[in-house]
Order: structure tokens, then C-alpha cells, then sequence
């Protein structure tokens, strides 16, 4: 929403990453349904436990350092955050806090035609808590996800609206995605986020003061969440009660669409953080970091960017074709089999995006693999199918998981055989000596009975083009 006042937007994005075990233990690092399952004593932090480090985690978290343009340290150091509350067996959280993992990045993104540059404060890595499930008189724990490798994304604060903030998201989640870090699913909380919002008259330097709307689960969440914050805040300064606005944590309420209270923040709260004694500090080297470098993928305004100037899509076709990596892979398999950038583009954001948007399907789970569309394309190409065959074909592909040749026969295949189609045509006019005469007479609309009456005989298999050149010759003799 739009407001007479400056709205200064921060984040802090949590993102889990990807791994086989976790940042600090053996322990599985799976999404489980079934409750304290993936945990052990050093999760639970046992007396006379040490952790270890995953070095593939490292690896990842100096990657996203690389791709948001982040300063790196020369060593990797972990701290120990303290606090006290039940998700936190060990009173204390593995983090990064003397030296993050990287400082002082940015990332550029575009919000219509204006350019925004998101300034990244810091990147740390760390484990996650375990989760919380509050019913009405108790608490429930499952750490499963303590340990859980974690990555947290602090922003400037330099977001202006709610369209940015998720704007930025959104892109943060296709690099997760593109680099195979994380599947930054927000439905298995694998993405949460801590906003912190504030207003201000326009010429203000100074800040207003900031709301922190804690643990936000989803991006239509934050999308709503800021939005309301905005026209509660907003609304109070109208009325000359903006000193109502108070420091303090809240959380969004989904089913009120509306922040909630938890509670003030006058201070920042001492968490008494000190480098871990049980994990020594290691050298990231610059040879490593070349290493890593070396993995970063093609990410996705990379490749929007060459599909506008080397394929001439539209803009929004090639944000539809990069928004998920494994679409965007489909696409340029696509290219690989020889299919034009424009066909492809056509028949996988028309046809194969609105397949799976109907059965709620990913692109990994349809039958229809890029060289069976290579294939059934080839065929139109050679005129054996008609436009409306393949079609027909395609879909058939995908609700009865066959191959296309499966459905080329010569008995449905389309008639392009010149003499055979002008036997039929002869004849068809032979049979029709009055529309012959009308369209020599010059009613030209005759002309679409004869191309009627031939896709009528042939059950629509006749070449529409073949049939056209063929009666055109033939109703002027």
C-alpha cells in the first residue's frame, strides 16, 4: 500500500540449508514428520559432548557470501549466543557474531523499471532451535530441527513498501533454489522471517520507531503484515498519537490479519556472546574460496537476462521461466533438442504450466519429458500431425503417461499426400456443382464449405494448407 509517510523496512531471513547431517552433529538433517526422531546428545547438548562442523555447510554459507557481493573474513569463527527457553536444550545457540561469514554486500533487484540495491549487513550461519507447538494450556517440542543448519540474511534497512520486501525474498528463495543450498520451502518452514518495520515524515532523518514482527512464515504473511503495520502506524500518526507506537515484538495473526503483541523492547537484550571454546577457528583460504566460486551457477536474472537479448522473450514470459530452476532447466533442454526459444517458451507457459497449475503438480513430476515435446513438435514440423493433433496428442501424453508415438498411427496421422487429397477434393466438387458455380460467381465464403466438407470426409485429418492450395486450383477450373 501506498503512504504519505517514509516506511523503512529491515529483514532478517532464516533460511535451513541443505545437507545430509547437520551444522554441528551427526544427526540426520531430513524434514520428519514423526516427532524426535533426528536428534542425539550433542543436539540436547549432553555433558561433555563436541561438536563438530559440517564443512559443506561452510561451503554454502561463503557461497551466498560470494553471490550478495559480501566482504569474507579470513578465518571462520563461531560464537556462543546465550538464552534461556525451552527450544534451546543447551542454554545457549551456535552462532556467528565476532566475525560472520560475510559483512557489508548487496544485491540488486528490480521492482518494475526501477532498480533497488538491498544492502546485506551480514550473513551468519548457525543451528537452528528446535520447534514449539503452543496448544491452549501447554507446549509441545520437537527438536528435529535443533541443529538444523541455518542461515540468517540480515538486511539494511533500506525496504520501502511491502512489494519490495517480498520482491526481495522472493529472489533470495530462486538463489537458494538455483544454487541447490536449500528448497526454501516456507511450507515445511524451511524460510522464516523477522521484519522490522518504522514510518517517518518525509524529510526525516531519524528513524521512526521500529516494530520487530517476529517469525513471519510465509511471504503473503510478510506482504500483509507490513501492509497493516503501515496503516496502524500511519493511521496513529494522523492522529497526532504516534507516541503510542511503542518498541516492541509482535507477531502476525493470520486468521485476524493483524500484528499481535508479545512483548516491549525498551533494550536490546544482553545475550553475553563469547567465541565457542570447542571449535577452533579455521583459515578460509583464497584458493577455497576460488573453489566455491567455481560452483555458483548460472542464477536466474542471469539467465532472464540472456532469454530477453539472445531468445527476444518478453519480460514476463522469461520471469515465468526462471521463477523455478527446474522450469527454467525444462526450457533450456528445450533449446538443447532444437526446438525454437519462442515454441518452447509457448508450450511450456501455456500448455505444460497450466497442466500442472491444474493437478498441482512440480514440472519433475509430469510424464511429458522434453525430448517426447521435441518429438511430437518434429512431427507438426513434417505436417504428419495437425495443430489440433498435437494437442490432442499432448495431453493424452500426460493423463496417460504414454509416449507420443503411442498416438501417431497411420490412421490418425494427417493427410498431406497431395493426390491423395485431390481425388477427395474432386470428387467433394463433382457432388457440389451449385457452391462450384456460386464461388466462381465470386461468393467467396463458398470457398469455406468446400474446406468443410473435405475435413468433414477426412475426419479432420486433411493438411488445412495442402487442402486450401489444392481447391483454390481446383474451383477455378
Amino acid at each position: 500500500m501506498k503512504s504519505k509517510y517514509k516506511v523503512v523496512i529491515g529483514l532478517e531471513m532464516h533460511c535451513e540449508l541443505k545437507s545430509n547431517s547437520k551444522v554441528f552433529s551427526p544427526s540426520k538433517n531430513s524434514y520428519c514428520e514423526v516427532t524426535n526422531t533426528n536428534v542425539n546428545e550433542i543436539d540436547l547438548g549432553f555433558p561433555g559432548v563436541l561438536p563438530t562442523v559440517n564443512v559443506q555447510c561452510v561451503k554454502n554459507a561463503i557461497k551466498m557470501a560470494m553471490i550478495l557481493n559480501c566482504e569474507i573474513p579470513k578465518y571462520m569463527v563461531f560464537d556462543r549466543k546465550h538464552y534461556f527457553y525451552p527450544d534451546l536444550p543447551k542454554g545457549y545457540q551456535l552462532t556467528q557474531f565476532t566475525q560472520p561469514v560475510g559483512v557489508n554486500g548487496s544485491l540488486k533487484i528490480k521492482n518494475q523499471d526501477k532498480e533497488i540495491v538491498v544492502g546485506i549487513h551480514d550473513i551468519h550461519l548457525e543451528e537452528d532451535a528446535a520447534a514449539m507447538e503452543h496448544k491452549e494450556n501447554s507446549s509441545i517440542i520437537d527438536y528435529n530441527r535443533a541443529g538444523v543448519p541455518l542461515l540468517e540474511i540480515v538486511t539494511t534497512p533500506c525496504l520501502h513498501s511491502a512489494q519490495e520486501t517480498v520482491m526481495f525474498l522472493e529472489c533470495m528463495r530462486q538463489i537458494y533454489q538455483y544454487c541447490d543450498i536449500s528448497d526454501a520451502d516456507t511450507k515445511k518452514g524451511q524460510v522464516r522471517c523477522d521484519v522490522n518495520i518504522s514510518i517517518c515524515d518525509p524529510n526525516d532523518t531519524k528513524l521512526g520507531t521500529r516494530i520487530e514482527i517476529k517469525n513471519v512464515n510465509s511471504f503473503s504473511n510478510v506482504y500483509d503484515a507490513i501492509n497493516y503495520e503501515i496503516k496502524r502506524q500511519s493511521e496513529l500518526k494522523d492522529a497526532g498519537r504516534y507516541d503510542e507506537v511503542k518498541q516492541e515484538t509482535k507477531r502476525y495473526d493470520e486468521q485476524l490479519a493483524k500484528t499481535i503483541t508479545m512483548r516491549t523492547k525498551n533494550d536490546a537484550i544482553d545475550y553475553r556472546y563469547f567465541v565457542d571454546p570447542n571449535l577452533p577457528k579455521f583459515e578460509i583460504t583464497e584458493e577455497w574460496k576460488q573453489q566455491i566460486k567455481n560452483e555458483i551457477p548460472r542464477l536466474h536474472f542471469e539467465r532472464k537476462q540472456k532469454y530477453i537479448s539472445e531468445y527476444s522473450l518478453s519480460d514476463e514470459d522469461a520471469n515465468i521461466l526462471v521463477k523455478e530452476k527446474s522450469i527454467s532447466d525444462y526450457f533450456e533442454k528445450c533449446l538443447k533438442l532444437k526446438i525454437s526459444p519462442k515454441d518452447a517458451c509457448n508450450w511450456i507457459n501455456v500448455n505444460v504450466l497450466g497442466y500442472m497449475n491444474k493437478h498441482n503438480l512440480k514440472i519433475n513430476d509430469i510424464f511429458l519429458t522434453p525430448e517426447m515435446l521435441a518429438f511430437l513438435l518434429d512431427k507438426l514440423k513434417q505436417q504428419v500431425i495437425s495443430s489440433k493433433q498435437v494437442k490432442e496428442i499432448f495431453f493424452k501424453v500426460l493423463d496417460e503417461k504414454k509416449p507420443p508415438q503411442t498416438f501417431i498411427t497411420k490412421e490418425s496421422s494427417q493427410i498431406s499426400d497431395e493426390k491423395e487429397l485431390e481425388k477427395i477434393i474432386v470428387e467433394i466438387i463433382k457432388n457440389n456443382p451449385v457452391q462450384q458455380q456460386q464461388y466462381k460467381c465470386g461468393k467467396s465464403k463458398v470457398f469455406d464449405f468446400f474446406v468443410g466438407q473435405v475435413m468433414k470426409q477426412t475426419k479432420g485429418k486433411a493438411n488445412p494448407n495442402v487442402t486450401k492450395q489444392i481447391l483454390q486450383k481446383k474451383l477455378s477450373d
